[in-house]
């Protein structure tokens, strides 16, 4: 195989690769804006929320997290680790929803209370380490 080929083939794969992840990460923008009231992106865009802005944040950084994980243990093999990270990023997206969900039945954090207050929240950081610690346990899983 020459240079070329070896520089093509390496391409195509962080190509393949970024689109699968930014995919994912978009997915797990709009499962954050379905927990939340109202628009996430207007939120964040226009009233420059801390709280909803923090947690997209971390729980973007997670999937991103999920992402290397699964990049990382695909071994070379494009195919199988392309759908390694498409399924494994949807489950930690489905893990960090459930979460969200627990925390505001069990402990009473709530996603919908936190981004209506303009001021960043204890809730908001201890629900972003949440999201960081879940994207950091299912990339090790992958492993």
């Amino acid at each position: 195989m020459t240079l070329l080929e070896i520089l093509a083939r390496g391409s195509g794969a962080i190509a393949a690769y970024a689109a699968v992840g930014v995919i994912l990460m978009i997915v797990g923008f709009y499962v954050i804006d379905w927990a939340t009231p109202g628009k996430l992106s207007e939120i964040i865009r226009t009233e420059r929320n801390p709280n909803a802005t923090l947690l997209t944040t971390s729980a973007l950084a997670a999937v991103g997290l999920i992402v290397a994980a699964s990049i990382w243990s695909s071994g070379g093999r494009l195919s199988e680790g392309l759908a390694g990270t498409a399924v494994f990023g949807l489950v930690g997206i489905v893990v960090q929803t459930v979460a969200m969900l627990v925390f505001d039945r069990i402990v009473g954090i709530s996603v919908r209370d936190l981004v209506k207050e303009p001021e960043l929240q204890p809730g908001a950081r201890l629900l972003a380490a949440t999201h960081l610690a879940i994207g950091l346990i299912t990339a090790v899983a992958v492993i």
